[in-house]
């Protein structure tokens, strides 16, 4: 099958990735370093992304990561604790690593977009892993601007059965989820068009990750009453995949309307929903460009839905 090879390295590196992730958290190193937007990078946004950049150089020298992280703020001497602390970490699942391999490791995600490339959120929703709620871990692999392979771990994510979820896409081969514990895939599904008791709109917990009001009026607009599902993270792709939403809307925040998403932030969520019989645009309904750089440079917000209710969305989004 196509992309096989590239689908078993990336469930590797993301189960790793999220054996890391969940040790921090539930030692809740408190280790974190503020990013100049000030956003939190804890020695788990570094670990996981250091240790999925290793696999990926390894199994495809060739491929560059377009990844979140770099180690600007690493290599200061200050950080020299959260350096000590991620090393640490790394070596539980790679014992030779030292503080040099992990810095570059680390670095191997400051690729540029290519023909082909993999593009890696390592911790997507960190305040969410540090409140202990919903984070990901979001990898892809995009050939000539079309994801081919997404994978998203979700370490805390439960629907109603076992927790700790990995949520895996091929394009054309349809979406599926198994416990990150191990055992059988199952298959996704949106929800159907006729099963209106499942129509829910999942959005962001931080309120200035998007418009909240026009987000909830939207999704009075096409029917949807039920109230809002609020996560962080790309596990809102996994829920609209699983049929436990049927709408996430990212519209831009009335504070930066001309902010763009970065690609990272989106991209294996949205296999996973285009496999699971979803439909992704953004706000106008254009594809998602990831083809041109680390943001989408020609598409405000994102609009993640079953697929059924897409066109009723969009066209209450024109009329707002």
């Amino acid at each position: 099958m196509p992309y096989e090879q590239e689908k078993q390295a990336a469930i590797a590196a993301v189960i790793q990735a999220a054996q890391l992730c969940e040790r921090v958290r539930q030692g809740l190193v408190p280790q974190v370093i503020e990013k100049n937007d000030k956003s939190p990078v804890t020695i788990a946004d570094y670990g996981a992304q250091a240790v999925i950049c290793k696999a990926l150089s390894a199994a495809f020298p060739g491929d560059p990561v377009v990844g979140e992280e770099d180690t600007t703020d690493l290599r200061q001497p200050e950080a020299a604790t959260v350096l000590a602390a991620v090393t640490e970490q790394v070596q539980q699942l790679v014992p030779s690593a030292t503080d040099a391999n992990i810095l570059s490791w680390i670095d191997h995600g400051n690729g540029t977009v290519a023909p082909r490339y993999w593009t890696l959120d390592p911790i997507d929703g960190t305040k969410g892993f540090l409140r202990g709620d919903q984070y990901a871990i979001a990898l892809a692999l995009v050939v000539d601007g079309d994801i081919k392979v997404g994978v998203l771990g979700c370490p805390f994510l439960s629907f109603g059965g076992e927790t700790g979820l990995l949520f895996v896409a091929v394009r054309g081969e349809g979406a599926t989820t198994v416990p990150l514990a191990g055992g059988d895939p199952q298959p996704l599904r949106v929800a159907e068009a006729g099963d209106r008791d499942r129509f829910r709109l999942v959005e962001s917990v931080e309120s200035g990750h998007g418009d909240l009001n026009q987000q909830g009026q939207v999704a009075q607009t096409v029917g949807i009453t039920t109230p809002s599902l609020r996560m962080d993270s790309q596990a809102k792709y996994a829920a609209v995949a699983a049929g436990q939403a049927a709408l996430y809307l990212r519209l831009p925040s009335p504070k930066t309307p001309n902010y763009r998403e970065k690609i990272w932030d989106h991209a294996a969520g949205v296999l996973v929903v285009e496999e699971a019989g979803g439909k992704v645009t953004d706000m106008h309904g254009k594809p998602l460009d990831f083809a041109s750089a680390a943001r989408f440079p020609n598409n405000p917000g994102v609009v993640a839905s079953n697929g059924s209710i897409h066109d009723a969305v969009l066209k209450a989004l024109a009329e707002q």
